[in-house]
């Protein structure tokens, strides 16, 4: 197929392209970096480089972008801002919406324009779709949440599916993602492989995972099976409590994982986007097992394994 790609040149990218390209497909990734890597496949013409940043309206008068749409069998947009790495000042909250919501309806309205539209657009959400609980447990068909997360992902899923009614559209609402070159992991194992890691907060909210290599499963699988569509919750069966995962990454590592983490730090820290730590949410999907979905990753003692060897 012919793949036209965006927000996938970081930590989920990693894993996925080269996935993607060992599945045969062909890509055009567009990015806001710099070009890098991937330079025996950019010179044979197997993957393309868009330097765009795809929230911005002048990137979509581009010819060549535009040109790349209509020859597209599929478009995967993981575009965003990541959601817990700064404080969300004004002008932060705005960054992640515009990174999210301008890229996805600019998206959608060069579809709309398109004489060859893709046949499939995957669009990335997050579980804070559903807000977050300490005793509720989510599922595909729960309603949203009503804070500040919950409404930004309503917003970004409402402007993928408005895409015509002829393109198969997917939403991937997506878990923590698992790997140990990023993400929560990522930053959590320097503190872990000391000895002096421990559950963060008071340790009783719900974490809902997808080990990474799993969730780039789910968007070839997204890709190659015509009866996947709508809104699919990506995450692991096997959600925990903070601190049955840090007990977890320290048995992996063979370390202590007794020192918790006071909120007020990681307030002071991060300001409300502290919140996406401190406060989770029970997710599984009621969808997976019908669509016959394995993962090579279903609990969190191989997850982890996995991402610590």
């Amino acid at each position: 197929m012919r793949l036209l790609l965006f927000g996938c040149t970081g930590f989920v990218g990693r894993e996925l392209l080269p996935l993607l390209l060992q599945a045969g497909h062909q890509l055009t990734v567009v990015s806001r970096r710099l070009a890098r890597g991937y330079d025996a496949e950019r010179a044979d013409g197997r993957l393309i480089w868009m330097q765009f940043d795809p929230a911005s309206s002048s990137t979509w008068a581009d010819a060549g972008l535009l040109d790349a749409l209509n020859q597209a069998d599929a478009v995967v947009n993981l575009a965003g801002e990541p959601i817990a790495e700064k404080r969300w000042t004004p002008t932060h909250r705005q960054l992640l919406e515009t990174s999210r919501l301008e890229t996805t309806s600019q998206l959608v309205k060069a579809i709309e324009a398109c004489a060859t539209p893709p046949k499939l657009l995957v669009n990335a959400s997050a579980i804070g779709f559903y807000g977050s609980s300490l005793d509720k447990r989510f599922l595909e068909s729960s309603t949203p949440g009503d804070d500040f997360l919950a409404s930004l992902c309503e917003r970004w899923e409402a402007a993928a599916e408005a895409v015509p009614s002829a393109v198969r559209q997917v939403t991937l609402r997506i878990g923590i993602v698992l790997a140990a070159d990023g993400g929560a992991l990522g930053k959590m194992l320097p503190v872990f492989r000391t000895g002096f890691g421990g559950p963060i907060g008071s340790g009783r909210q719900w974490m809902s995972w997808i080990h990474r290599t799993d969730l780039c499963a789910l968007i070839l699988r997204s890709l190659t099976d015509e009866s996947w569509s709508g809104v699919i919750n990506a995450v692991a069966p096997e959600p925990v409590s903070m601190t049955a995962f840090c007990k977890q990454l320290g048995r992996s590592l063979g370390r202590p994982s007794l020192l918790p983490v006071p909120a007020p730090v990681l307030q002071v820290l991060l300001g409300d986007g502290a919140k996406v730590v401190l406060e989770g949410q029970q997710v599984a999907s009621e969808r997976l097992d019908g669509l016959n979905f394995s993962f090579r990753y279903p609990d969190l003692a191989s997850a982890l394994a996995a991402a610590t060897s």
